[in-house]
């Protein structure tokens, strides 16, 4: 099977799409971005800079409105090196607004720099992935996104410790724990 003819359910748990900023200066990487993206099932809003995502993060308004619109975005995808605003400052803008500091952020950058890296993920980036993203990699942006729901307990088994069991093999009367046999 190829990497393209993968398919993942990129959907929230109310079952609407994920809403992902996707943030690149490059044209061409903006479309193979907003490609992958849509293959996967995403649904994408594609700006050129920094600055244009503070816009649609209403990030320039002195008040946000906590409104839930057509727009609301789920995930930022963004490229770290771009003209006047890069992708960290971007970044640090987001975490650092009490409205928004829990939106997952994953920068993107065809350079890798370890230091770069670091820094990006201290500042509380979910990942850092390196360019021409690929699709099997958009599986880690869905799950920065949906929460993570506990594994069900399924049995009630007690662990009896070791000095309250028998040592011989014999049928002797074993301890009972609460009313639940062990055997």
């Amino acid at each position: 099977m190829a990497e393209s003819d993968v398919e993942f359910s990129a959907s929230s748990s109310s079952g609407a799409l994920i809403h992902v900023l996707a943030v690149d200066d490059c044209l061409v990487d903006r479309k193979v971005v907003e490609k992958l993206l849509k293959a996967a099932k995403f649904k994408v809003t594609i700006v050129e800079s920094g600055k244009k995502a503070m816009e649609v993060l209403r990030l320039n308004e002195e008040k946000i409105e906590s409104t839930v619109d057509d727009q609301k975005i789920d995930i930022i995808l963004t490229d770290y090196c771009m003209p006047e605003m890069n992708g960290y400052d971007l970044l640090k803008a987001v975490k650092e607004n009490n409205c928004l500091k829990s939106m997952p952020v994953v920068i993107m950058s065809s350079e890798h720099v370890p230091e770069r890296i670091s820094r990006c993920l201290d500042a509380g980036a979910e990942d850092f992935i390196q360019k021409p993203l690929r699709i099997r990699e958009l599986q880690r942006l869905r799950n920065f996104v949906l929460p993570v729901t506990p594994t069900p307990v399924t049995g009630m088994k007690r662990k009896v410790p070791l000095d309250l069991l028998p040592e011989s093999n014999t049928s002797e009367r074993r301890p009972r724990l609460a009313g639940v046999a062990v055997a």
